[in-house]
């Protein structure tokens, strides 16, 4: 990675990951395919919302729909709930593995969590005020953040007890207000309920005695139950996650709607046109939140730090691009968010040598500062870890002066762990005057057979190893992109780092956008990559993989074929494979943790797909298809997991974008 391969890149606010179907044989793992019904999808037959501030108001021709909670109106305590009804009909008897997701388009960009219940009882918008609401039911799904004018899906499936009329509610748990189009909105956009469903057997079963329904089981974020804080951090193992300051949640504390993302970074045209040629400078970005009042940057980091050890990681390593300016800045933010919210998470110095310049004894001035933070990472036995950025870049004799700075000036005595682009080089001129070393690593699991020899001669030379982990990486700037293989990838880093004995990992990257790197939540990948890594963090630092509790799924594709082209004359330059790296891959992947053997039942691209799960983690490809993927894990009759991608793969395409998108069914 490089300065030119850092700045700045525009994530695109795509919402849209479809599936093209391949001639000839299937891949390995492909089921029997059967045509599957098309899904019903039904409008609300009436909706409206009711508030707490206003106890006897009716908001029946109101053209939204509003829900909050703690302070609404401007009073505390005060809440609003939304509700919609719909007629279900169409579905036949015998009908199995019915799914029911309601679709709500949002009118404002805000962070607020929605959740979805059952609703039971009689109202109609005439007449329904927050005195006379109809009982809501538990939650039946959720979903953390809503953007204007993208679709949020709940899955609601446990509800379904066959044709009739449903009502569900919209409850918030957070204050910030969710603002959705009713069915009076002008936009078209109300309330939908998308109902799908698998054909009656042609042969009936034999008549056995009904089986009462079962109770949905609650969803939770993860697989497996992760360690306290306290456990995972008792560990010898350390893991850390690359952060790139160009790219915080947000660049300008605007609604996502009109930010610098937004209008910049994820749009072609953006920054005066510059990214034109190769369809804008990022395809992903940061989950949007909405603006904040105070020091929002401050606050930014702050989510940061608590997003990242909540997924059980020891801290970040902080590439410094410069000493001064904004990215300075962000620096120091992140290390006063890491003082604030959390003294256990630590954060490691790494100097970037492809875009510093200065002398020894400059560099040694701006780590000694940041290092007066009881947050900025050293070993147990006080000394401070400096961990650069192809460390190459300069001579061993220069590093040696920078370490023999810290001491004699600072007081500072130095774990010298440098990070090489070209390891296997440096090794042995470097090991006098090394705690460790590190690399930048691959990012197709075609190239990641060096592993353990990395490992081996780290070890042999005394020193410990931080291995590089990894998801994909595609850079539409520079044309080029890396195959990763839906998860395979960042599962292989992982497995190998484990059984290869690596003392510490780092997570490449946290949020470089530019390069496509990133685990921290974002639109087109939500949690997934980081709740993936959790599960082996959490076996990398308790030395066994983790019991499985409760059925989750994860679903990965891209919304286009490796070899589409825009339509458009616009883009000019488009990324091809990265030598070395694997052949393109069209594929659509099931990675599923389950506690016990079950049904797996995908709908790829609209055509019903099945097999048996087994327990533990198992992965599933099938041929990239034009359409809409879903998956669900059902067991003695009832569903316990189901998760459908909000992304369409689409057969004709704006830009070139080979990210792999990703949804789970534990969020």
């Amino acid at each position: 990675m490089n300065l030119q391969v850092k700045l700045g890149k525009t994530v695109a606010l795509l919402v849209g990951v479809l599936v093209l179907g391949m001639s000839g044989p299937p891949m390995a793992g492909a089921a029997t395919r059967s045509a599957a019904p098309a899904p019903i999808t039904l409008t609300a037959v009436k909706d409206t919302y009711a508030s707490q501030a206003s106890p006897t108001r009716v908001h029946e021709t109101y053209t939204w729909l509003s829900v909050c909670a703690k302070t609404c109106d401007g009073k505390p305590g005060a809440e609003r709930r939304a509700l919609a009804g719909f007629t279900v009909a169409g579905v036949p008897a015998g009908a199995r593995d019915v799914t029911m997701v309601l679709e709500v388009t949002a009118a404002r960009t805000t962070d607020t969590t929605v959740s979805a219940s059952k609703v039971t009882g009689s109202w109609a918008p005439a007449t329904t005020t927050w005195n006379s609401l109809p009982q809501y039911g538990p939650a039946l799904a959720e979903r953390e953040g809503l953007v204007n004018g993208a679709v949020a899906k709940f899955d609601v499936s446990a509800a379904f007890t066959g044709n009739g009329s449903y009502s569900f509610g919209f409850t918030s748990a957070s204050g910030a207000q969710g603002v959705l189009h009713s069915s009076r909105s002008t936009s078209g956009k109300g309330p939908r309920l998308v109902v799908t469903y698998t054909a009656p057997a042609a042969t009936p079963a034999p008549t056995a005695t009904p089986t009462p329904t079962a109770t949905p089981v609650p969803k939770g974020p993860l697989p497996f139950d992760l360690p306290t804080a306290k456990t995972l951090r008792a560990s010898s193992h350390k893991v850390f996650a690359h952060y790139f300051t160009p790219y915080p949640l947000s660049l300008d504390n605007k609604a996502a709607s009109e930010d610098y993302y937004t209008r910049n970074y994820l749009n072609p045209a953006g920054e005066s046109g510059k990214h034109a040629a190769y369809g804008g400078l990022l395809r992903d970005r940061p989950l949007p939140r909405a603006p904040l009042a105070g020091n929002w940057q401050l606050q930014d980091m702050e989510t940061e730090v608590r997003t990242a050890a909540a997924a059980g990681i020891d801290g970040f390593t902080v590439d410094i691009l410069s000493l001064t300016s904004q990215n300075w800045t962000r620096l120091k933010l992140l290390i006063q968010a890491a003082e604030k919210v959390d003294p256990g998470f630590t954060i490691v110095l790494m100097p970037d040598m492809t875009s510093l310049k200065s002398d020894a004894a400059t560099l040694a001035a701006s780590l000694a500062d940041l290092a007066k933070s009881e947050s900025v990472y050293r070993l147990d036995d006080g000394r401070l870890v400096v961990s650069p950025f192809k460390a190459e870049a300069q001579t061993p004799a220069w590093w040696s002066n920078l370490i023999s700075i810290m001491n004699s000036e600072y007081g500072i005595k130095v774990a010298f762990v440098p990070l090489f682009l070209n390891f296997s080089s440096n090794a042995s001129a470097f090991a006098p005057i090394s705690y460790g070393f590190s690399n930048w690593g691959n990012r197709s699991p075609a190239q990641q057979s060096g592993i353990a020899s990395n490992i081996k001669l780290a070890h042999s030379l005394g020193k410990i190893w931080m291995q590089p982990v990894s998801v994909q990486d595609e850079r539409p700037n520079q044309g080029v992109y890396d195959e990763a293989g839906n998860t395979e990838n960042l599962r292989t880093t992982w497995e190998r780092s484990i059984t290869g004995g690596a003392d510490w990992v780092q997570l490449t990257t946290w949020n470089d956008f530019s390069e496509g790197t990133q685990f921290t939540p974002s639109v087109h990948n939500g949690h997934a990559y980081l709740d993936i890594s959790s599960y082996y963090l959490t076996w990398l630092k308790t030395g066994k993989a983790p019991p499985i509790v409760r059925d989750t799924v994860y679903l990965t594709h891209r919304s286009q074929l490796a070899a589409a082209r825009p339509a458009s004359g616009t883009q000019t330059k488009f990324m091809t494979p990265r030598p070395g790296t694997g052949a393109p891959r069209d594929a659509v992947e099931i990675l599923s943790f389950l506690t016990g053997a079950a049904t797996v039942n995908a709908s790829i691209g609209g055509t019903a797909e099945n097999y048996q799960g087994r327990a533990g983690m198992q992965v599933q490809l099938y041929p990239l298809a034009f359409g809409t993927n879903k998956v669900s894990v059902v067991r003695s009759g009832q569903t316990t997991a189901t998760v459908t991608s909000p992304f369409t793969v689409k057969q004709t395409v704006t830009v070139q974008d080979l990210q792999y998108n990703a949804a789970g069914s534990g969020r």
